[in-house]
Order: C-alpha cells, then sequence, then structure tokens
C-alpha cells in the first residue's frame, strides 16, 4: 500500500480482508481482472501520467489481483460487466482485448470467479449511474467503494450500503446467467478471428 493516496487505503484494506467481492463496471473490465497488457493501455489513455507513473501504476494494480490467488481463503469475485466492454476494439486494441478475455475465461475456469455479462440489448438499467464494488469482511460487515476521475470513496454507512446491494441485485438481474455469459466471451473471441 505504499505510495497510495489516502483515500484509497481504507478501501485497500477491505479488499485485501475480504471474503466476497461484488464488482461492477460499465465501461472497463474491473481491476481485479486485467491483464497487465490491459491495465497498462487504460491507464495509458490518461496522457497527464508519465511513463513511470503508468508502469507504477500497472505494478500496483497486478499486485493487487494476488489476493485472487493466495493460499489461505481468497475472496470470491463476482463481477458484472457489460458486452459492449467486451467488444469495444479497434485494429490496434484486438490483440489485447482477445487475451483480455480469454484471462476472464480463464479465472472462471479456475474458481473462485464468477464473471456475468450484460447483453448489449440491455440498453438501460440501473447501472449506468456508474461502476462500483463491495467487499464483505470476515465478520459478515459490507463496504463499498465508487470510482470517479478525481479518485473514489469508501462507503461504511449502512444506508449508502443498502442502496448499493439494492443496485447491485438490479444490475445482476440484468446480466445473462453463468454458461450464457461465458458463451458470449467465446463468441466475441471467435468474432475475431475470423477477421
Amino acid at each position: 500500500m505504499h505510495g497510495q493516496p489516502g483515500w484509497l487505503r481504507p478501501w485497500l484494506d477491505a479488499e485485501r480482508t475480504a471474503t466476497q467481492l461484488r464488482c461492477y463496471h460499465p465501461t472497463l473490465i474491473p481491476g481485479l481482472l486485467q491483464t497487465e497488457h490491459y491495465a497498462r493501455a487504460v491507464i495509458r489513455a490518461d496522457d497527464m501520467l508519465s511513463d513511470d507513473e503508468v508502469e507504477r501504476r500497472v505494478a500496483i494494480r497486478m499486485d493487487r489481483q494476488a489476493i485472487l490467488t493466495r493460499p489461505d481463503n481468497p475472496p470470491i469475485l463476482f463481477a458484472v460487466i457489460e458486452e459492449a466492454t467486451l467488444r469495444r476494439v479497434d485494429e490496434s486494441f484486438r490483440g489485447i482485448m482477445t487475451q483480455q478475455i480469454g484471462h476472464l475465461l480463464d479465472c472462471v475456469q479456475r474458481g473462485g470467479v464468477l464473471i456475468l455479462v450484460i447483453p448489449a440489448e440491455v440498453s438501460v438499467h440501473v447501472g449506468h449511474a456508474g461502476p462500483f464494488t463491495l467487499a464483505c469482511g470476515a465478520d459478515g460487515d459490507w463496504v463499498g467503494h465508487l470510482e470517479n476521475h478525481l479518485g473514489g470513496a469508501t462507503i461504511d454507512r449502512a444506508e449508502e450500503l443498502a442502496t448499493l446491494h439494492a443496485r447491485w441485485d438490479g444490475i445482476r438481474s440484468v446480466a445473462l446467467p453463468k454458461g450464457h455469459s461465458e458463451l458470449l466471451m467465446k463468441e466475441v473471441m471467435e468474432s475475431w478471428s475470423t477477421i
């Protein structure tokens, strides 16, 4: 956590000790599931960052992922992503996204990770208000994290957490089931190999 901004430290503590994580992002693959190449491309999109800062942030993001494969009680991760996120590629990004989707499928096969996809035909839903993650600690208490352009906020007030849980239920209700979500991810990968 050395070098992390103060606003992020409470969330990193919650993330590191979580038994379960629930994550939704309307436009990106969640950070805990990003490949190094995908993370670098996303972070590099901020042209205000130096190359050294980009690499520092990529390294931190990769280090955070170690919680998913730790030997003692890794958290269960539930992620909901948008089909549009999987299909958002141009010629230069296709290889990175193919690798990224392959990584998502590997995570699901390894266990401890469930990824559901909201199909493109669901045009409007409550999740479009923005990304968030919920973490359940060993004591059963939940903490939330909201991201924005200036940083983020850790949420621990009961009424705000109740709102985030309701939003999570709404988002999950419009996602495809597990098997259909995996088939859609495979279909997207295969469609690029024929181009």
